[in-house]
């Protein structure tokens, strides 16, 4: 999965699955889907709508499901690279509200566990100053905001 600059100078905070692994920025959230070596393309299919999603391989449902937050189902796509996994690019329907992260892929299914969720903040936090400042590079930097007990975590 091509990495923006911004990720490629900072990393990215990623997800495991039984499946792959997802992430996100603050404008899409990415999917890798793991599939068996030498899998042609017409073997899969990814269906995205604006609250859905399913991937498929060879009639295999690998997961299915209605998405955290709304996507731009028209900006989405999907590739499959070097046969052996999928990439999918989600683009977020709310691509710079203050909280626009997801804490789990779907809803409820491969959730980013609190010290994941509070390093995807920070780094989207970092990003979006990085888009503010266009001439600094955030990318090393460490943010002095107070994490410990953010909204978005349930109690």
């Amino acid at each position: 999965m091509p990495l923006s600059h911004f990720d490629e100078r900072s990393g990215i905070v990623d997800v495991k699955t039984p499946w792959g692994r997802w992430w996100q920025t603050v404008a899409e959230v990415y999917v890798e889907v793991d599939i068996p070596p030498g899998t042609p393309g017409k073997d899969c299919q990814v269906i995205i709508q604006p609250k859905h999603i399913e991937c498929r391989v060879r009639d295999k449902v690998i997961f299915s499901g209605n998405l955290f937050k709304t996507v731009q189902a028209d900006e989405c796509t999907w590739s499959v690279e070097e046969r052996q996994r999928i990439l999918i690019l989600l683009e977020k329907a709310e691509k710079f509200e203050n909280e626009n992260l997801w804490v789990s892929l779907l809803d409820g299914q491969f959730v980013a566990d609190p010290l994941t969720q509070t390093s995807m903040l920070k780094k989207l936090d970092l990003e979006k100053f990085q888009m503010e400042h266009p001439g600094f590079d955030f990318s090393g930097a460490d943010l002095s905001k107070c994490y410990e007990k953010p909204p978005y975590l349930p109690e």
